[in-house]
């Protein structure tokens, strides 16, 4: 029911890989630790010798390093850079006889308040981004566990959106329905 994005799947994913890969090698070294696991000895150096290791080993170590901890950089900006970013559209047919500016954000508030509205919606979030030629529509909606998504959807389909596409004046928007179930407390969980 919901348009949940590839980068977000593929996000879960490897970051799933990564907490089992962390989980089993932590698990290996209690194991070894407490002598569950005899595969190496617990009482054996780590490093064979105590000479220092040849110099390329450390620029290895270093690039190696630094790879890595850029590549966690760039994992960690991407959780910030969710929402496609919003412009202010002109909306003037000929700029001679003036021109008529409309902050997306603007365009969104009532589609926003009515979604709000509907039975078992709790809060509406939407982001209108892209340029007047080619928008998209991201929007997503807390609901309540007992809600019908599909009539939620259903209803956005063919009230909501159609209104928006209308005020807008345009022919299509494509859009993105997230849906998050709100539990008790207030939190949310994405619907996948």
């Amino acid at each position: 029911m919901t348009a949940l994005n590839r980068p977000a799947r593929l996000n879960r994913v490897l970051l799933a890989l990564f907490g089992l890969l962390l989980l089993a090698g932590g698990g290996f070294v209690c194991a070894t630790h407490y002598g569950r696991l005899t595969v190496l000895d617990r009482d054996a150096a780590l490093v064979p010798g105590t000479a220092t290791p040849p110099t390329w080993v450390l620029y290895v170590s270093a690039g190696t390093a630094i790879v890595i901890g850029l590549l966690a950089l760039r994992w960690l900006a991407a959780q910030f850079a969710r929402r496609p970013r919003t412009r202010t559209w002109r909306l003037e047919r000929d700029p001679d006889q003036g021109r008529t500016e409309l902050a997306a954000s603007t365009a969104t508030e009532p589609f926003v308040g009515e979604v709000a509205t509907y039975d078992g919606v709790r809060a509406a979030h939407a982001t209108l981004a892209g340029t007047r030629r080619a928008p998209v529509l991201a929007v997503v909606i807390s609901a309540d566990q007992s809600t019908d998504l599909g009539a939620v959807r259903a209803r956005l389909d063919t009230e909501g959106l159609p209104r928006l596409r209308q005020a807008l004046d345009l022919e299509t928007l494509p859009v993105t329905v997230e849906f998050r179930f709100a539990t008790a407390s207030g939190d949310a969980r994405v619907l996948h």
